[in-house]
């Protein structure tokens, strides 16, 4: 495809690595291409970043037609720069896309967009251990009249954003407050889409949380208010006994990119891996009778994040002494190795850029 490039004049400088934070600073360029009904996609083109000019009536604005992505670039020690299962994405956002109405972008295309927008803005990508490159694409309708229908226009983007860690405990064990009151998602909703809404409907209980100190919320379905789902924005895995568990992909949960890696390292090495309904009185059970030996969240922006403290109807439940655990721990260096390019990629995730 072609691919239009307009360089921006004047280059940001780089910033220091140790303040790099999350998602607050953004590099020289962004990838825009737009789609109509009838001319499908057209005009694909890296320009100089900059802001987004929309019409009052632009059907992202009062109809929430939005779809998004995250995923990262990382910096070898050789010096090359190379991206994590990055079809993962292109085929959940396509997903995701469907369920939204919004156009999907056929993978070969997608991909060719990634390759060429992160080989020109790849020297941003940090070396510093922990850091890398986040790539947020996001697709949008943005019709110029009001009235909830199909989308008939639309624009695709990609920023991108050198990162350090996503929580600013790093890998050390978070807490985590188990909601029941509000609800992220139900089955036959938008749960197993990556869109806009889903995250903002979940900040009541997040700022709830983080009032009484704790980093996020444990949520529980949403027709029983009796089965864990999810973590905060994150999937979440909990090892009780000999056995990993995690929730079933019942349509109200994120199909996590980072949830499916560790279940193959997991197996690879011979774990027992469940996926199935995991009731809150269950977990209640484990925590108290000490068989719940290591929970933990896992997300592309934080990778892999151990869960320290659990809080039920305000009773404090610690894992593992507040500590990082061993499955935990080999899991995260698993694929942080595998992603930086320290351990050999055998189960063939990794594309290298150019």
């Amino acid at each position: 495809m072609e691919i239009k490039i307009t360089k921006a004049e004047v280059l940001k400088e780089k910033p220091d690595s140790a303040t790099l934070g999350f998602g607050k600073k953004f590099t020289d360029h962004m990838f825009m291409m737009d789609w109509n009904s009838e001319k499908g996609w057209y005009n694909a083109r890296i320009v100089p970043f900059e802001n987004i000019s929309l019409h009052p009536a632009s059907t992202v604005l009062h109809y929430g037609s939005e779809i998004f992505e995250g995923l990262k670039a990382y910096r070898r020690a050789d010096g090359k720069v190379q991206m994590f299962r990055p079809i993962e994405n292109i085929r959940r956002m396509n997903r995701s896309a469907e369920r939204l109405c919004l156009p999907q972008i056929p993978e070969d295309m997608a991909m060719e967009i990634f390759e060429t927008f992160v080989s020109l803005e790849q020297d941003w990508t940090p070396s510093a251990e922990g850091t890398s490159l986040y790539l947020r694409p996001f697709l949008f309708g943005n019709d110029e009249s009001l009235g909830v229908h199909a989308v008939h226009n639309a624009t695709y983007v990609i920023i991108a954003s050198p990162v350090g860690s996503y929580y600013a405990e790093g890998i050390n064990p978070v807490k985590i407050m188990i909601e029941d009151e509000d609800v992220r998602a139900v089955r036959g909703g938008t749960g197993y889409a990556k869109c806009g809404g889903n995250y903002a409907a979940s900040n009541r209980a997040g700022e709830r949380a983080a009032q009484k100190g704790y980093s996020q919320v444990l949520w529980l379905d949403g027709v029983e208010r009796k089965y864990i789902e999810e973590v905060g924005a994150m999937n979440v895995m909990f090892k009780i006994g000999d056995e990993i568990v995690t929730p079933m992909l019942s349509g109200s949960i994120l199909p996590g990119i980072t949830r499916m890696s560790c279940i193959e390292v997991l197996k690879s090495k011979g774990y027992k891996v469940s996926e199935r309904l995991l009731s809150i009185d269950e977990l209640a059970e484990a925590l108290q009778n000490g068989t719940l030996k290591e929970a933990w969240g896992c997300g592309t922006a934080a990778v892999v994040s151990p869960i320290g403290e659990l809080c039920y109807k305000d009773v404090k439940y610690p894992i593992n002494n507040g500590e990082i655990g061993e499955t935990t721990q080999m899991l995260y260096d698993t694929l942080t190795g595998i992603q930086w390019g320290r351990i050999e990629d055998t189960f063939g995730w990794i594309k290298e850029i150019k």
